[in-house]
C-alpha cells in the first residue's frame, strides 16, 4: 500500500527529516520512492530557450536579467518551425518531454499566437509539452490548456522569507497565483526552486514546505543547484555542500512522494557519484542535452553512459488518446498520428 499524500507538513517535521543520519534519510526516501515509481526509470526532458535575454525581472541568479551585465547575447522569439525542428531532434535523442522557456515577465499579446502554435506542433510530434513564460493571466492559461499544453513550469525559487532577497520585481504571492491559474486550467504543474543561493537551512525547510502544502503537489519538482553566473549578484556566493544538496532531494521525495523530482540546473558541476546518490535519494527526472536555456549541461552521451553504469533507463511516455482528443482539435490529432507513423 502506498503511503498517503500529506499537505499539512509542519516546519519541525521537515527539520527532523533534515537532521536524520544521511543513510537513514536516503533509505527512507528510496523506500518511499519505490511505492510510486520504477526505481530504475528516469524521465528525460529537453529544454530550449525560445526567447533569450533582456528579461525585465531582477532575479539575482539569472544570466537573462536585463539588470545585470552577463554578456549574454539577446535573441528574439524563435520561429515556430525552428522550435519544431529542435523538438524533433530531442525526440530522436530519447527525450519524452520538450520544455520551452522564454525570458519574459509575462507573454506579450503579439507573441502569444506563436507560443500556442509551438505547443500544438510539439505535441503533434508525440512529445509531452512544457513551457515557462513567466507570469500568466487566467485567460492566457486557459488558451495554453486549449492548445494542449501538458506542463507549465513556474518556480517559487526559495522560501517566502528569503524571496525578497533574490527577486524584487515580482512578489511571492504572484507566483502562487500563476500556479493556481495553471492548476485550475487543468495543466500539470512543474514548480521547484534553486538552492545554494546563500539561503539558510530554515529557508530550505520553508521552500519545500510551501510546495508540499499546496492543495495538490506539483507533478514535477525541479531542484536546481545554483550555477554562479559572472555579472550576477550571486556570482561569489559560498558553495553548497554536495551532501546538503542530496539531502534536499531526499526530503523533497519524502514530502512529495508521487511527484517527479528533477535534477535541473547545476548537474554539470556534479560528478557521477553525486548524481547517483541523488537518484538513490529519489530524483527521477533530468534535463537532457548540452544546454539548459543559457547554461551548459552534461553531454547527452555522458548521461546515457551514466545510465548504463547504474542500470537506469529513460522513462517511457504513453500518449493516451482520450486525453489527447479532449485537449486538441481533431486536425491536430490526425497530424499527430501522421507524424508518429512516419517515425
Amino acid at each position: 500500500m502506498s503511503a498517503p499524500l500529506r499537505h499539512d507538513w509542519q516546519n519541525h517535521e521537515i527539520e527532523a527529516l533534515f537532521a536524520l543520519p544521511f543513510n537513514d534519510l536516503l533509505f527512507q526516501a528510496q523506500s518511499l520512492h519505490r511505492q510510486y515509481f520504477d526505481p530504475n526509470a528516469v524521465q528525460v526532458s529537453t529544454l530550449l530557450s525560445i526567447k533569450t535575454g533582456a528579461c525585465p525581472e531582477d532575479c539575482k541568479y539569472c544570466s537573462q536579467s536585463g539588470h545585470y551585465n552577463t554578456e549574454l547575447k539577446k535573441e528574439k522569439l524563435l520561429e515556430v518551425e525552428k522550435v519544431l525542428q529542435e523538438a524533433q531532434r530531442a525526440k530522436d535523442s530519447g527525450a519524452s518531454r520538450f520544455c520551452m522557456g522564454a525570458a519574459w515577465k509575462h507573454p506579450s499579446q503579439k507573441d502569444f499566437p506563436a507560443v500556442l502554435a509551438m505547443v500544438k506542433g510539439v505535441r503533434a510530434l508525440g512529445l509531452e509539452t512544457c513551457m515557462t513564460l513567466g507570469q500568466l493571466s487566467r485567460e492566457q492559461t486557459e488558451a495554453l490548456a486549449a492548445a494542449g499544453l501538458d506542463y507549465y513550469n513556474h518556480n517559487i525559487d526559495t522560501s517566502r522569507e528569503y524571496y525578497a532577497k533574490i527577486i524584487t520585481t515580482r512578489n511571492f504571492d504572484e507566483r502562487l497565483d500563476t500556479l493556481d491559474h495553471v492548476r485550475t486550467a487543468g495543466i500539470k504543474v512543474c514548480s521547484g526552486g534553486i538552492v545554494g543561493m546563500g539561503e539558510s537551512q530554515n529557508d530550505r525547510v520553508g521552500f519545500l514546505r510551501e510546495l508540499a502544502n499546496l492543495p495538490q503537489h506539483p507533478e514535477s519538482v525541479p531542484i536546481n543547484h545554483l550555477v554562479k553566473i559572472k555579472g550576477t549578484p550571486l556570482q561569489d556566493v559560498a558553495d553548497l555542500d554536495p551532501f546538503d544538496f542530496v539531502r534536499i532531494v531526499a526530503v523533497a521525495r519524502i514530502l512529495m512522494p508521487k511527484s517527479h523530482v528533477r535534477l535541473s540546473a547545476g548537474r554539470e558541476q556534479m560528478n557521477d557519484q553525486m548524481q547517483a546518490l541523488c537518484f538513490f535519494a529519489g530524483a527521477n527526472s533530468i534535463f537532457y542535452g548540452d544546454k539548459l536555456l543559457t547554461t551548459s549541461n552534461p553531454l547527452a552521451n555522458d548521461d546515457m553512459a551514466l545510465f548504463k553504469r547504474l542500470g537506469i533507463h529513460p522513462e517511457s511516455r504513453t500518449v493516451h488518446e482520450e486525453d489527447f482528443r479532449r485537449q486538441i482539435s481533431s486536425h491536430d490529432v490526425a497530424a499527430y498520428y501522421d507524424a508518429t507513423a512516419a517515425h
